[in-house]
């Protein structure tokens, strides 16, 4: 396996020392993250009692050679946009941070891991198991 997108839910099973996760990820020559990611992690760690600890682990993460962080853009907006209308018309909404994760998948050719079984009504969004 080459590259893989994360979705947030990644980042926290590994930090947490889930084999199967961390077997995964050890197997990517990059693992990648997008700015949504880091917003919904930033915004865990201000609801929680590590804070500071949790952003020095994330720090250390994102510095790893292996680690790419892709922004959103506007091509990433074309994505957003033609999902959600996909997903409206099949009546399947999922939640709209992870609109956009998918689409900075499809923007960059990336399989993604996640553990949330909602990817799969995103058509054409191919899903590591």
């Amino acid at each position: 396996m080459k590259k893989v997108l994360i979705d947030t839910n990644i980042y926290s099973f590994a930090m947490r020392g889930d084999p199967e996760t961390i077997s995964i990820l050890q197997r990517a020559h990059e693992i990648a993250l997008c700015s949504i990611n880091i917003g919904e992690l930033l915004s865990g760690f201000k609801g929680g009692s590590r804070e500071q600890e949790n952003r020095e682990e994330l720090e250390e993460f994102l510095d790893a050679p292996r680690v790419v962080v892709y922004a959103i853009d506007e091509n990433t907006a074309e994505f957003y946009a033609a999902i959600l209308n996909d997903l409206r018309k099949k009546g399947t909404p999922i939640p709209t941070n992870d609109i956009w994760i998918a689409s900075v998948a499809f923007q960059h050719g990336l399989k993604l891991f996640s553990k949330d079984q909602h990817f799969r009504y995103i058509s054409g969004l191919i899903l590591l198991p």
